[in-house]
Parts: structure tokens; C-alpha cells; sequence
């Protein structure tokens, strides 16, 4: 990434985020606004194809979208600028910016959404039994932020726990930040799936689609012992992260 101005407000908007880090439920809320379009892990199949990872609908997945990363985003980026003044809303899984011209973050508003380690590493291992730090997209997200201040840009980072917390407040700030109006109905959205939602869906979001908004934080009691060494690998590059974040 070279230098530039930061994002225009009516610039597309990228959320980065770490798997089991409440990301769905956050781009739901944003789908309840009516100047937003929405955007569900465009570059998945990009991933898969160039990592060989083996998810779960890994074929499945593949023949359901277009799985050149670049090719994605010149789409993407084109689609934002004739959808205005309705704002794109991309979710992505930061993690999946593998091999890729990341120039289209300096023309776009950039968010990164973590979560503490401790509350994301047992939810995230049911499906990644063999998970390592580079699955969670901590250390990514770090490196993305800093080049994207290096730039000129103030991305906005949320934590999970604190969006949790007091999502009114954390949404206000996240939207004010983003240069929008807040909106009421981002709090909420109706049981069930959505035709935003990714043909991964039956594999990764059961406990979204019970929800009807932002549920209570609840702390993990009980940390399993195997994960401590991983445990141990996320949480400098999370306290990194959070010192930047939003509170509640």
C-alpha cells in the first residue's frame, strides 16, 4: 500500500474480521439500515482455492463463487460506485486476504472486529480442530492496521465483548466513525437465515440464525487446556489490537 487520502465517506466499507468473533451478527445489523447493501465473504473461494484449507463445504463453496480474489474486489470496488448513495458493506474473514492487490484498502473505510482469544479459541476449534494463530487473523489484522495508519487512514477497531456489552453505544461510535447517521434498527433483525448469507452458512452460523439482535456477554468459565499454547501465540497481537478499540 502506497500513501493516500484517507477513504471518501460514501466509500465502500471493509470489515475485517477473525472466525467466531460475532461477525455475522454484525453484518446483520448493518443489513437492517435502508443505505446498505451487504456483502458476505466475497473472497471465501478465493481462500479455499489458494490455501487448500480444508473447511467444512470446501467444494461447495468453490463452485458457488468466483475464486479470483482480485477479480472479486475490481467487481466490488466497481459495484460500490454504482450503487451510490446506497453504502457496500463487505464482510470479510481476514484471513482470507492471501495473494492478493490489497491497493483497494486505501479507497475504502476499513474496520476490524476482534475478540479476546480466550472467549473465541473454543468456539473456533469445534470446526478447526488444528487451528493455529494464522486462522485466527490476529496477527494480520495488526499488521493491516498499522499499514493502513501508515497511510493516513484511521481504521476503527471493535472488540466483541465490548460491542456485547452496550451495542447502542459501540454501534454509535462505530457509525459516527464511518461517517453514517446512526439507526435504531441496526440493534435488531428477525430470526433466521438471510440471502445475504454464504452457501457456508449450514456449517458456520446456527447460533445467528436463532438470534434476534446482539446477545448478552457471557465469559467463557471454563478454558481448555490444550489450547493454552495457542492461547498464549493470540493474545499479544489481541492486546495490540485492543488498546485501539472502541468501548463501550
Amino acid at each position: 500500500m502506497t500513501s493516500q487520502k484517507p477513504a471518501i465517506m460514501t466509500a465502500p466499507i471493509c470489515l475485517f474480521s477473525g472466525p467466531r468473533n460475532i461477525s455475522t451478527a454484525l453484518m446483520y445489523s448493518f443489513a437492517q439500515r435502508g443505505d446498505m447493501r451487504v456483502i458476505d465473504e466475497p473472497l471465501y473461494g478465493h481462500y479455499l482455492r489458494i490455501t487448500g484449507a480444508p473447511h467444512p463445504g470446501r467444494e461447495t463453496v468453490i463452485s458457488s463463487m468466483n475464486c479470483d480474489g482480485d477479480s472479486v474486489m475490481r467487481e466490488l470496488m466497481a459495484l460500490a460506485i454504482a450503487s451510490t448513495p446506497v453504502h457496500l458493506f463487505m464482510k470479510h474473514m481476514t484471513h482470507h486476504l492471501v495473494d492478493l492487490d490489497l491497493s483497494f484498502l486505501t479507497a475504502t473505510r476499513n474496520v476490524f472486529l476482534i475478540r479476546d482469544p480466550r472467549d473465541m479459541l473454543p468456539s473456533l476449534t469445534v470446526q478447526l480442530p488444528q487451528a493455529r494463530l494464522a486462522d485466527t487473523g490476529l496477527e494480520r489484522q495488526w499488521q493491516l492496521y498499522t499499514e493502513l495508519v501508515a497511510c493516513g487512514q484511521r481504521p476503527a477497531i471493535v472488540d466483541a465483548r465490548e460491542l456485547l456489552i452496550d451495542p447502542n453505544s459501540v454501534l454509535r461510535q462505530l457509525c459516527t466513525r464511518l461517517g453514517l447517521e446512526f439507526s435504531t434498527a441496526m440493534l435488531s433483525w428477525e430470526a433466521g437465515s438471510r440471502p445475504e448469507d454464504g452457501v457456508w452458512a449450514p456449517y458456520w452460523y446456527h447460533s445467528v440464525h436463532a438470534s434476534t439482535g446482539f446477545g448478552r456477554y457471557t465469559p467463557k468459565t471454563d478454558f481448555p487446556a490444550h489450547l493454552e499454547s495457542l492461547l498464549a501465540d493470540c493474545e499479544p497481537w489481541y492486546e495490540k489490537l485492543f488498546a485501539h478499540a472502541i468501548y463501550a
